[in-house]
C-alpha cells in the first residue's frame, strides 16, 4: 500500500468514526430531548392531579334562606329526635358519611368538647346513613359521647347534600345552620373532611 493510499484510508476512517460520534451525539441529544419532554408531561400531570385536588377540596358554601325541612328521626341512642324539638333555639346539621369515615366521627367529638357550642346555645345534630349498631360501634371506639340521627336518605335529600362527598349515595361533610326562627341561613360543604370547630363556631355565631 502506497503512502498516498494509506493516508487516504486513515482519512476516510476518520471520517467514518467522526460520523459515527456525530451519530452517538445526535442520538445522545434526541433521548435527552425525550427524556426532557417525557419528564415535562409528567410534571403537568402531577401538577393537574394537584390542582385539580385543590379545586375538590375547597370549601363549598351558600347563604341562601329557606324554611328548613323538618323531620323526625330515629336516633343511635335508641330514642326520636323532630327538628321541632329544637324551636326557638339555633341548631347545626352535620350530616356526613358516618361509619367506616373516622374523620367523621373524630369532627364529632371535637365540636363535642367545645365549650363554645353549649355556651353559645347551640345544638349540633350529627346526621348519617348508618344503623345504630354500624355508627355505635365507631362511637364506641373512638370515643364519641354525641348519639347520631340515623336517616334513610330522605333528609340528606331535603337538604341537598347527597352525592357531595366521594360517594354519590351518601351525604359529604356538610353543616347546616338553622335560626332560632327556623330558617336555613347557611351551608357549607368541606371536601377535605374537616372544619376546625372554632371556624365552625365563628361561621354560625356570625349569622345569627
Amino acid at each position: 500500500m502506497t503512502s498516498a493510499s494509506a493516508t487516504r484510508r486513515l482519512q476516510h476512517d476518520r471520517q467514518l468514526a467522526l460520523q459515527e460520534i456525530r451519530q452517538q451525539q445526535a442520538g445522545a441529544r434526541r433521548r435527552q430531548v425525550r427524556s426532557w419532554t417525557i419528564w415535562g408531561i409528567s410534571l403537568l400531570a402531577i401538577l393537574g392531579v394537584v390542582v385539580a385536588a385543590l379545586l375538590s377540596a375547597r370549601p363549598v358554601e351558600s347563604s341562601t334562606e329557606r324554611t328548613a325541612p323538618g323531620f323526625t328521626l330515629p336516633v343511635s341512642d335508641g330514642t326520636t329526635v323532630s327538628l321541632s324539638d329544637f324551636a326557638g333555639s339555633p341548631v347545626v346539621l352535620y350530616f356526613n358519611e358516618g361509619a367506616g369515615c373516622d374523620s367523621c366521627l373524630v369532627q364529632m367529638q371535637k365540636i363535642e368538647q367545645h365549650p363554645g357550642f353549649a355556651e353559645a346555645g347551640i345544638t349540633v345534630l350529627p346526621i348519617v346513613m348508618n344503623t345504630a349498631e354500624q355508627i355505635n360501634a365507631d362511637r364506641l371506639r373512638l370515643g364519641v359521647e354525641a348519639p347520631f340521627l340515623l336517616d334513610d336518605g330522605t333528609v340528606s335529600e331535603a337538604y341537598g347534600v347527597l352525592g357531595t362527598g366521594m360517594h354519590e349515595g351518601l351525604p359529604g361533610h356538610g353543616f347546616v345552620l338553622i335560626d332560632p326562627d327556623g330558617t336555613q341561613t347557611w351551608f357549607g360543604d368541606y371536601p377535605s373532611m374537616w372544619l376546625d370547630p372554632a371556624d365552625l363556631l365563628k361561621e354560625v355565631t356570625s349569622r345569627l
